[in-house]
């Protein structure tokens, strides 16, 4: 997809939006300014996919396609459409993605339940995240790594581990089950140590922060970053610096840019 900023005429009302086809719901991806552009021939979600085109009302539209609404939707395909349309589409214009699955029964549905209620709030969001993009920031732990640091750091676990060594798992029993407590909960501690160092180092060269529940047993730290277009070179310094502090104790990742799905409402 393709979608760019047009030099529109400021209309746009619900007479512009026409019902899909007999049969076919019309699937919402998130609402972009009225403005925008489709690439014809887009593909959204569905076997085949739909075609993704604009629902507008006033100064916001919705980006929607048809899809039958008795097709199940859910399937890894669906899931990754659904995310790429709203990622090309924020990598060039502002973007209020939706939650996977929305669902109104015809473009008019679109118009009337959500653009026409929800036009200033949408409006007013748009403004808010335009020239922005987001960014997720996950750190793993590496296994060895972490685990010769807590047993360096704690006396318990470095007994706890020389006692089940070479002994079998019915015997030791219980001394591996709080080996595992001590390791589940130090590792926590350290997430949430970490977590704040990387808060602390990317605050800067960002304009919002917010911390994601654990992807994983081993994460380090999720946080997502809402990031201005003319800062994404100077915040991926910045991640690329801690990512060398960390080396062989946390695979730092970045992912993105991507739409801003944790700094809008629109779920």
């Amino acid at each position: 997809m393709s979608p760019r900023r047009e030099a529109a005429e400021a209309a746009g009302s619900e007479d512009r939006a026409q019902p899909s086809m007999n049969g076919y719901a019309s699937y919402v991806y998130g609402i972009v300014p009225m403005d925008v552009e489709v690439e014809p021939g887009t593909e959204g979600v569905g076997d085949p996919g739909g075609e993704v085109r604009l629902v507008p009302f006033g100064q916001i539209a919705a980006l929607v396609s048809d899809v039958e609404p008795d097709r199940p939707l859910g399937r890894p395909r669906d899931l990754q459409a659904h995310q790429r349309l709203l990622d090309q589409t924020a990598a060039e214009v502002p973007v209020l993605p939706f939650r996977f699955g929305a669902v109104l029964t015809d473009s008019e549905a679109v118009v009337e339940e959500l653009l026409k209620p929800y036009h200033d709030q949408f409006a007013d969001a748009l403004q808010e995240v335009e020239g922005r993009t987001q960014y997720v920031v996950n750190g793993r732990y590496d296994e060895r790594a972490i685990l010769s640091e807590i047993l360096r750091e704690n006396g318990e676990a470095a007994s706890l581990r020389q006692q089940i060594t070479g002994r079998s798992e019915d015997a030791t029993r219980n001394e591996r089950m709080r080996l595992g407590e001590i390791i589940e909960g130090t590792i926590a501690d350290k997430r949430e140590a970490d977590t704040a160092t990387v808060v602390d180092e990317l605050s800067d060269v960002c304009e919002q922060l917010a911390v994601r529940e654990p992807s994983h047993e081993r994460d380090a730290a999720h946080v997502a970053a809402l990031v201005a277009n003319d800062r994404r070179a100077e915040f991926e310094q910045a991640v690329d610096e801690l990512a060398r502090r960390w080396s062989g104790r946390v695979e730092l990742r970045l992912l993105g840019p991507m739409a801003p799905y944790d700094f809008v409402g629109t779920s």
